[in-house]
């Protein structure tokens, strides 16, 4: 069942009231969902959306053009599809190689000005998921600062999702010091995202400055025909 916005909202708030930090963004994860249930959520005050599957992604762009929404990619992107990527999206989370780094800094149009980009980190060294090791970071940060049209933003990871709080809490914790020996490197850092339906109390506590829902905003994710 869906939460209505302001009630997670007002959980995000609380949380980081708890936790003595400021308040996360919310990144709205759309995936699989209609246009129709974005503008609904758009038409309350949501601005900030995430998409997994470019094509998808881009019919949704092209339909809610109007509303001026700002598009996060948050799926693994291969480099054959950076082109669109690049031209239409503002915010990439998933960069993870320097490949992909080439690839969004050559399409990116000038005048779209610098594409906002994360870098995921596989902080629990899992095979199932995409992110570079945590020893790659800098050398990433580097080959994206020297692209004038890019932006380095911060980190995004996608922990294990361990059934005990301690070692959930323990990546969290992890991916904060990286995010601050970055910040502290390079002060246009300033985006740690982390933190999803689940688990996103654990993550405002330790320091996420945007976490990404879906299922707690939009319910369970239709199931394909």
């Amino acid at each position: 069942m869906a939460t209505p916005l302001p009630q997670i909202l007002s959980n995000l708030h609380n949380a980081a009231d708890a936790a003595g930090r400021p308040p996360p963004r919310l990144l709205a994860v759309s995936k699989t969902q209609p246009a129709e249930a974005v503008a609904a959520l758009a038409a309350q005050g949501q601005t900030a959306f995430g998409e997994n599957y470019v094509q998808e992604a881009l019919a949704k762009m092209q339909e809610l053009q109007r509303l001026g929404l700002e598009w996060h990619l948050i799926g693994h992107l291969q480099s054959n599809k950076a082109e669109p990527v690049a031209m239409h999206f503002d915010w990439v989370q998933s960069v993870d190689r320097p490949k992909l780094v080439t690839a969004l800094a050559r399409y990116r149009p000038a005048e779209r000005g610098p594409l906002n980009v994360l870098i995921q980190v596989n902080i629990d060294d899992e095979s199932s998921k995409h992110g570079c090791v945590p020893e790659d970071v800098e050398a990433l940060a580097a080959a994206i600062l020297a692209e004038p049209n890019l932006r380095l933003r911060g980190l995004m990871a996608i922990p294990a999702p361990w059934p005990e709080a301690e070692r959930r809490r323990d990546a969290f914790v992890r991916m904060r010091t990286l995010f601050e020996a970055l910040a502290a490197r390079h002060p246009q850092v300033d985006t740690l995202s982390m933190g999803m339906s689940s688990d996103y109390a654990e993550a405002i506590a330790e320091g996420a400055t945007l976490v990404r829902i879906g299922t707690a905003l939009f319910g369970a994710r239709p199931r394909p025909a």
